[in-house]
């Protein structure tokens, strides 16, 4: 398999685009600010149990415990969106 993208290109892609912005602005998953926290409609379980935390630039979903970065949480979103066309 060709690697598309370096290991310094995905630290970059991981670590300096904000998570809060692809949730938002780029996948414009339904979304909320709760106590100080961006909270999302978690793409795998479709629960509102999440919080993303800048400072780390990660996400959870507490409902079923999933972890996402920019590159994950991407990764995800698009897969459940071909899964759901693909079902129809």
């Amino acid at each position: 398999m060709v690697q598309r993208f370096s290991k310094d290109e995905l630290f970059r892609l991981r670590n300096h685009i904000p998570i809060n912005e692809v949730i938002v602005h780029i996948l414009d998953l339904p979304s909320k600010v709760r106590d100080g926290y961006l909270c999302f409609l978690c793409p795998v379980c479709s629960e509102f149990m999440t919080a993303c935390n800048p400072k780390t630039n990660l996400a959870k979903c507490f409902r079923c415990e999933r972890n996402f970065n920019p590159i994950d949480m991407v990764m995800v979103v698009k897969a459940c969106l071909y899964h759901r066309r693909s079902q129809v």
